[in-house]
């Protein structure tokens, strides 16, 4: 039974840094791209970023994180990151880690094309 569990998510102020880690359990996460997207209240799920297999090409699909989130992968440890640093109000979302069966990422991010799907962390900027 494959497993996404994300965790690091929390209430921060704004110009705080969280670190989301994803941890994937029952799959091996080496060779295939991985994402996070967020949701937002009455939001669409959209998505952040994604990392292709062998942790190259990061790319970012909004332009609110761009120059602030980094997303990483430690193919060992069978997780992956997003570094937020200088956290805005509209950060806040549920964060959802997204994994895709293929060494390669698509542009943009399409929900329907991942195959399995993390249940979540909670992220909270106040001003």
């Amino acid at each position: 039974q494959v497993q996404l569990v994300e965790s690091g998510g929390d209430s921060v102020q704004a110009g705080g840094s969280l670190r989301l880690s994803c941890a994937a359990s029952g799959w091996t996460i080496t060779s295939n791209c991985m994402a996070w997207f967020r949701q937002a209240p009455g939001k669409e799920r959209e998505g952040v970023a994604t990392i292709r297999g062998d942790g190259g090409s990061p790319t970012y699909h909004t332009d609110s994180p761009k120059g602030r989130f980094t997303i990483s992968r430690d193919n060992a440890k069978n997780t992956v990151y997003l570094q937020m640093n200088r956290l805005k109000p509209e950060d806040t979302a549920m964060y959802f880690c997204a994994a895709r069966e293929g060494f390669f990422c698509v542009t943009p991010p399409s929900i329907d094309e991942f195959n399995y799907w993390g249940q979540g962390t909670q992220v909270t900027v106040s001003s």
